[in-house]
């Protein structure tokens, strides 16, 4: 089956993963709703860029903080195209600190834009794709959804919970022609990585070449960053008709980090 002319959202694709995400998905002939925040004139770059590809891109600046403004986008995608086909819940942010000087602000902050705002986001798009039999569901984990890291008790809890959304949601909707699956990258190289290296050689009191050397690579035996591209690969591979008996699942994209 071809994802041409299908609907995706895609939260936190301003930037990173999410708009390799949305490119990608692009390519294949779907729409797009990006989301995130930026610089308007390259938020704007970056959505006539995707829909160069002969798609519809359209931007919406939803706060995932904010559930009547996820609410809000998640149904005026299916006003603006008539359906929301495809899922990803890739909004997310970083905060690098002992937990005795992790603060409550950053606890919530990172709880509701990871974990929350997918929650929020499928409960609202459920009720479309089982109208229209038909959905595919997901989340942007991490390794630090199936293994922890010091430091990071925020993240590490947030995606943990991801991981168990992915699969209660994916029994609920199982025959209903509706995949739920996460996706559990290890170190990608992008904006957001580049700042945990930079709290990290802090917290530590390490250079950041340190950082990449002894911390995060060393968890990965490839001993190489995974890429927005081979993420997004996967996640076009998850809404094929090939991958229809895949669902509930963490799928591990993260040089071998946590087969050892």
């Amino acid at each position: 089956m071809s994802l041409k002319g299908k609907t995706a959202i895609i939260t936190g694709s301003t930037s990173g993963i999410g708009l390799g995400l949305a490119q990608s998905f692009a390519d294949e002939g779907v729409n797009i709703v990006i989301n995130g925040f930026g610089e308007a004139d390259e938020i704007e770059q970056n959505r006539a860029a995707i829909e160069s590809k002969g798609v519809k891109c359209v931007y919406n600046g939803a706060d995932m903080t904010k559930p009547n403004e996820i609410v809000a986008m998640v149904e005026g995608a299916q006003e603006e195209f008539g359906s929301v086909d495809i899922l990803i819940n890739n909004a997310g942010i970083q905060h690098v600190a002992p937990i005795e000087e992790f603060t409550a602000a950053k606890w919530d902050a990172i709880i509701a834009i990871i974990l929350s705002s997918a929650f929020h986001t499928i409960a609202t798009a459920l009720p479309m794709m089982k109208k229209q039999g038909w959905g595919r569901i997901i989340n942007n984990a991490s390794a630090h959804a199936l293994v922890a890291s010091p430091y990071k008790v925020g993240y590490v809890a947030a995606k943990h919970g991801i991981a168990g959304l992915t699969k209660t949601v994916a029994l609920e909707v199982a025959e209903q022609n509706i995949t739920v699956n996460a996706i559990c990258p290890g170190y990608v190289k992008t904006p957001l990585v580049d700042g945990q290296i930079t709290d990290t050689a802090k917290a530590r009191g390490i250079s950041e070449e340190e950082v990449v050397r002894d911390v995060l690579l060393a968890a990965q035996w490839t001993k190489k960053f995974v890429t927005p591209e081979q993420i997004a690969k996967l996640a076009i591979f998850l809404c094929s008709d090939a991958a229809e008996n895949i669902t509930g699942t963490t799928l591990s994209m993260d040089g071998g980090w946590t087969a050892a």
